[in-house]
């Protein structure tokens, strides 16, 4: 490959980073993530670490990562603070055990974080790229992210070019970046599938101290198949759907969908493209996963706007193979504009997120377990909640073999209020809680999407303070996550 940078080693990289340097790595999930300069600044930090020596940097990112990133970094102990997301088991570790701080963003925000300097400075941006030009042009990968932000606020830049997404992906990339108050102007967007920028990242190629050669895979796990559990909870989402469209609520042409990430998520949009009452449909949204592949492939999706291709091994290899076919319905963009609340307002988004728990009156909790251990983040979910034309959270109704509860009396962490979830869905039924009281939803929720188990419990939890606004009970709402930590088992809750 030609270009006029030093050709570096990730081990050469890694020497340029210094103690409590802060870092801006490529990556929305582990699609299009750095991964060799980041193993080799962990390596460093453990030799740092046996000589005595303090090595530890802040780790700026899209969203989550791989193993490379927030695994191999977590375990040499080299992380300082970490934002806006995770998902790794061993940042997960680090994190809930006080060894690094972490601050959890809306990932609609990270970017202009960085641009206002509340995040402190970048010393150094670590970014995949499938193609860099003498004059600083860089093609990214799989993802988009927060990648063109670190590239242009960064100090100095280290790329690393990864022969193994093809050059080919030129086209696929939608770079804009708007301007800071008081200049900013309103993002030119209107339909899905609009194009306001340009196909690559521009960076001083002065600051391009090193280009890293590499041909390393994604480090992206495949997906569990849909089980009973949640295919029923995609179907009662499709016939939600299909009934709003019904009754006129939802226009017969459709709504861009918005989908978060996981196994739910496939169920859903797989159940809705095979629903036979819901039109072709597009996606504005964050992340693509391999559902979307799949419905384009079946002619029940058109396009999808994400930041990132959050595909399986397998079938990013397909897409990478039929690159052609896919011109046109893929497009990427950084996480500012593809979780831009704007144009989520503005194109009039249906939200599909996953909760890890509710409670009766339909607050959510999508990042803390039992109130106090961090699972992920809030990633990209209250982005698009509050400000969608219908904001849908779904999860199965209990999990760990019905010990736990996923509907409760009192979130123990919230993430979105009663006032940004309008329907709440479970493998049981549909909470519509639009224009209903707190008493509305309570049993609306109770009777639709509530375990049978824990049905009683919970209507006991609400008869049991029978005054005000809301029913809440200070002596017993947190009594589900009392008898979980107790016993391990939320059914022994005393109310």
């Amino acid at each position: 490959m030609s270009y006029p940078f030093p050709k570096i080693t990730a081990e050469e990289a890694a020497e340029f980073i210094r103690h409590d340097h802060h870092i801006g790595f490529s990556g929305f999930t582990p699609a299009g993530a750095a991964k060799a300069v980041p193993m080799a600044i962990a390596q460093r930090a453990m030799r740092e670490h046996e000589a005595g020596r303090d090595f530890k940097v802040g780790v700026l990112t899209g969203a989550s990562t791989g193993a490379s990133i927030d695994g191999e970094l977590a375990k040499a102990n080299a992380v300082k603070f970490r934002t806006p997301y995770q998902s790794n088991p061993d940042m997960r570790k680090s994190i809930n055990e006080g060894h690094t701080r972490f601050f959890d963003m809306h990932l609609s925000q990270i970017q202009q974080y960085v641009r206002y300097g509340f995040l402190g400075n970048i010393d150094f941006a670590v970014v995949e790229a499938a193609d860099v030009a003498a004059d600083g042009k860089v093609l990214l990968t799989s993802s988009v992210g927060a990648s063109p932000t670190y590239l242009t606020k960064a100090d100095k830049v280290i790329i690393e070019l990864n022969s193994f997404h093809p050059k080919q992906l030129l086209g696929f990339h939608d770079i804009y970046e708007p301007r800071d108050p008081p200049y900013r102007r309103p993002i030119p967007i209107c339909h899905a599938e609009d194009r306001i920028g340009s196909q690559r990242v521009w960076v001083d190629p002065k600051k391009i101290v090193g280009v890293v050669e590499t041909n390393l895979p994604d480090e992206n796990g495949g997906f569990t198949p849909a089980s009973d559990i949640t295919r029923k909870i995609g179907e009662n989402v499709a016939e939600f759907l299909a009934a709003e469209m019904a009754s006129g609520r939802v226009p017969k042409s459709f709504l861009p969908i918005q989908s978060g990430v996981g196994n739910v998520a496939n169920a859903v949009l797989g159940a809705m493209g095979a629903h036979p009452d819901i039109p072709v449909f597009q996606l504005y949204t964050e992340v693509i996963q391999d559902s979307v592949i799949e419905g384009m492939k079946a002619g029940n999706i058109g396009f999808a706007s994400g930041s990132s291709l959050t595909l399986s091994p397998e079938v990013l290899l397909e897409v990478y193979a039929r690159l052609g076919e896919y011109q046109g319905k893929l497009l990427l963009r950084p996480q500012e504009i593809s979780n831009s609340p704007e144009i989520a307002r503005r194109l009039g988004i249906i939200s599909i997120n996953t909760a890890l728990e509710t409670d009766i009156f339909g607050n959510v909790n999508s990042t803390h377990v039992l109130g106090h251990k961090m699972m992920n983040g809030i990633g990209g979910s209250g982005d698009f909640t509050r400000n969608a034309y219908i904001s849908i959270f779904t999860c199965p109704s209990t999990a760990k073999g019905g010990s736990i509860s996923a509907i409760v009396p009192l979130c123990s962490h919230m993430d979105h209020s009663e006032h940004s979830v309008q329907v709440l869905i479970t493998e049981h039924g549909i909470a519509d809680l639009r224009g209903k009281s707190p008493e509305e939803r309570a049993h609306c929720i109770i009777t639709n999407c509530a375990d049978p188990e824990y049905r009683g419990l919970l209507n006991a939890y609400y008869n049991s303070a029978k005054s005000g606004h809301t029913h809440q009970s200070l002596d017993s709402a947190f009594a589900f996550h009392k008898a979980f930590m107790e016993t391990g088992n939320m059914q022994d809750a005393t109310i």
